[in-house]
């Protein structure tokens, strides 16, 4: 009977501690993984060399080697001063710190070299959007809508609550970043009221620096609101010019690339900064228009992809994630918390700024079924985000009877009807203020409302 190897996760565990071991020495250490999930490890001997011919180096080799077997790299061990250029995975942006250096230990990182996944991982960056004197980060201001599953009404809740803020009197900019399929800018604009560019537009254009003259945005053209309130679109898709092919599937599959360092411009930019730079860009935009955004609306694609993980960890101060009581929707969320409670740190930034969202109540008397979904979520968090391993701090204590709507499980409930089914917006501008739509999403709105920040003041 033969032994069976290693799989994809149980290498990897092992890779792990080979790495801690290695790094006991003194010596940082990089574990990374391909694209076929072999493993490397890495060792910054800059300052304390290691030869390779040197019994510690074959001892270390050999016991890798062993440990992740098949999952194992072409080059299972290196150094960092027999590689080309070290920094490129000694200093890389898209290193996850696994234990910090410490007395006589080095630092243990992992690189993952992956086409989907890898910034589900890391952290946000905050730019600067001072008013007032007072800094705020441009990502304080922006919103994600989020749904592990399709179909949850994300992008209908997102022109909803947009139609809101402007009522208030905000200006609000909805950014559509579903863009394998795109939904809420036929919630929000015809096609003659929309702008001649769409994200995709701009991921593609600025790659080859030719981004500065691109129409992002427009004002929404099927949506009323009073006050001085104004609610601007950048769509997911362009306009073709007059003559001209728009070819839509030719530029989607080439914005996920990372673009390396070159001689006009020595700065490595990943999707991520890409990305960031098409919302910033949208923004900027709206402020030449009319104002600044108080609030950007990121309506996100479902599911664990690239532009959800930007979205969510990178981009916005507030996730909103959308759920319906089932058991495929926790064990998609199980599997995305389960990836930030590898990151203690990143769990406890995410988890102060997530909120769950309740959607397709059926009826008013689906309430009692919102401490059903409340408690799920509770449990999964416990699970999850609140149960690190490096805090000693005992979880929240969960009461059906207790006050718990300020807390990120507590999912805000959103009803649903059969006449949201089919709902046309170029029939009626007016239709956010008709009954059955207003009462579905009254307690939506007005408590999300409440977890913004607070408008620009020169507004």
């Amino acid at each position: 009977m033969t032994t069976p190897t290693a799989g994809f996760d149980s290498s990897w565990l092992a890779a792990q501690k080979v790495a801690e071991d290695a790094a006991a020495l003194g010596r940082d250490v990089v574990l990374a993984r391909d694209l076929l999930g072999r493993s490397s490890l890495l060792i910054d001997d800059m300052q304390q060399k290691l030869p390779s011919d040197s019994p510690e180096f074959t001892a270390l080799r050999e016991r890798f080697t062993e440990a992740t077997h098949p999952f194992t790299g072409v080059e299972p061990v290196q150094t960092a001063r027999s590689m080309f250029a070290p920094e490129l995975f000694f200093t890389a942006p898209e290193l996850t710190e696994v234990s910090p250096r410490a007395d006589g230990v080095g630092r243990v990182c992992t690189l993952e070299r992956t086409v989907v996944g890898t910034d589900w991982l890391q952290q946000g960056d905050h730019g600067d959007d001072s008013t007032s004197g007072t800094p705020v980060s441009r990502r304080d201001r922006r919103v994600a809508l989020y749904g592990f599953k399709g179909g949850v009404g994300r992008s209908t809740a997102t022109a909803v609550l947009a139609r809101h803020l402007a009522d208030l009197g905000r200006c609000v900019l909805v950014v559509d970043l579903d863009l394998e399929s795109p939904g809420v800018s036929n919630l929000l604009s015809d096609e003659a009221g929309r702008p001649r560019h769409g994200i995709v537009d701009h991921l593609v254009e600025a790659a080859v620096g030719n981004a500065d003259t691109l129409e992002l945005v427009s004002r929404a053209s099927l949506l009323n609101y009073q006050s001085n309130g104004e609610v601007f679109l950048a769509p997911a898709v362009g306009l073709p010019l007059e003559g001209q092919p728009y070819t839509y599937l030719s530029k989607l599959n080439r914005i996920y690339t990372d673009l390396p360092a070159t001689r006009d411009d020595p700065t490595p930019r990943p999707f991520a900064v890409r990305l960031e730079q098409a919302i910033a860009a949208c923004e900027d935009q709206v402020e030449r228009r009319a104002r600044r955004p108080d609030h950007v609306l990121l309506d996100s694609r479902a599911g664990i992809h690239d532009i959800a993980a930007v979205t969510l960890t990178r981009l916005s101060g507030l996730a909103l994630l959308f759920a319906v009581d089932n058991p495929s929707t926790w064990e998609g969320y199980r599997m995305l918390l389960s990836e930030w409670q590898r990151r203690p740190d990143r769990a406890r930034e995410l988890r102060e700024r997530i909120r769950m969202v309740g959607a397709m109540f059926h009826s008013a008397g689906d309430t009692e079924r919102l401490g059903v979904l409340r408690k799920n979520a509770y449990d999964l968090f416990v699970d999850t985000l609140y149960n690190l391993p490096d805090e000693d701090e005992p979880e929240p204590f969960y009461s059906p009877y207790g006050q718990v709507d300020d807390a990120p499980y507590a999912a805000i409930p959103i009803l649903f009807g059969n006449d949201l089914v089919g709902l046309d917006p170029s029939r009626s501008r007016r239709w956010p203020e008709l009954p059955f739509v207003e009462a579905a999403y009254s307690k939506f709105t007005t408590t999300v409302e409440r977890l913004l920040p607070e408008p620009h003041e020169d507004a």
